[in-house]
């Protein structure tokens, strides 16, 4: 199984060994392969810290978040390129997280949709997947993706839209969307979403150390818990959790090419 979106490294990991512990657990329960994308330019030492411990386990994605850009972006964004045009390059699979969000704060739209234009139109030219984050703020995200020259392939992740969402994104191109922990929400209307979406472009993730699922919610996620994840997929697709598994996994090593 792999978790296609885990902030291992971050400081809520500390005690787990700077998330070693939490990746051990992982590996132990059957997610061989867990995807960590980076924040901002502080989480970059870390990040590095922990692939580097588990070689064949542990894969890298290099970004910019939406909610870190600066006012003035551009050397945030220069470290993101050096890094991902660099001597070590190959140890990224994706770009991400990139994208927008318009939850918490609209005051630097401008600023979110220019840093997302450069990173997403550096993916494309590199041909690296980008790993989408959206949040409130679909209507920006699919119209600076539809002004590029190429949209990369990728995935919109923690995706909780409704089906017309997910035409509106399919006209811009056949994405993907991460799944993770909501889905066994109560509340959650992706259950009844999921067979529109259709299970060949499902991606499993956990968002750790966020979101955790039914039954460990509110408390710290990690992805050992995908399994929660994975079970609720397979109960609105009415398949097996194997199937599931299969599916998805075959899915993340075709988007991000997993060795």
């Amino acid at each position: 199984m792999v978790d296609t979106h885990s902030h291992l490294y971050l400081p809520e990991f500390a005690d787990d060994d700077a998330g070693a512990d939490a990746v051990s657990r992982a590996i132990d329960a059957g997610v061989d392969k867990i995807i960590l994308p980076n924040v901002d330019l502080t989480t970059i030492a870390p990040l590095h810290a922990l692939l580097d411990r588990f070689p064949g386990h542990l894969y890298a994605a290099m970004g910019l978040h939406p909610t870190e850009v600066s006012d003035n972006p551009s050397a945030q964004l220069d470290t993101i390129e050096r890094l991902l045009e660099g001597p070590d390059s190959r140890q990224y699979v994706a770009v991400g997280e990139i994208g927008m969000d318009l939850y918490w704060d609209k005051s630097r739209e401008k600023e979110q949709a220019e840093a997302f234009r450069c990173q997403a139109a550096l993916a494309a030219r590199l041909g690296l997947p980008v790993i989408i984050h959206c949040r409130e703020a679909l209507p920006q995200t699919l119209e600076v993706l539809s002004s590029l020259p190429e949209v990369p392939r990728g995935v919109f992740h923690s995706f909780t839209g409704t089906e017309a969402d997910v035409d509106a994104i399919r006209r811009v191109s056949d994405f993907y969307f991460g799944i993770n922990g909501i889905v066994t929400f109560k509340k959650s209307t992706l259950p009844a979403t999921l067979p529109h979406i259709g299970i060949d472009r499902v991606l499993l993730e956990t968002d750790a150390p966020y979101l955790a699922p039914v039954p460990h919610r509110g408390k710290r996620n990690e992805s050992a818990y995908i399994v929660n994840t994975a079970a609720a997929v397979a109960a609105a697709f009415g398949m097996t959790v194997e199937e599931v598994e299969a599916v998805t996994t075959a899915n993340a090593i075709n988007l991000f090419s997993l060795k």
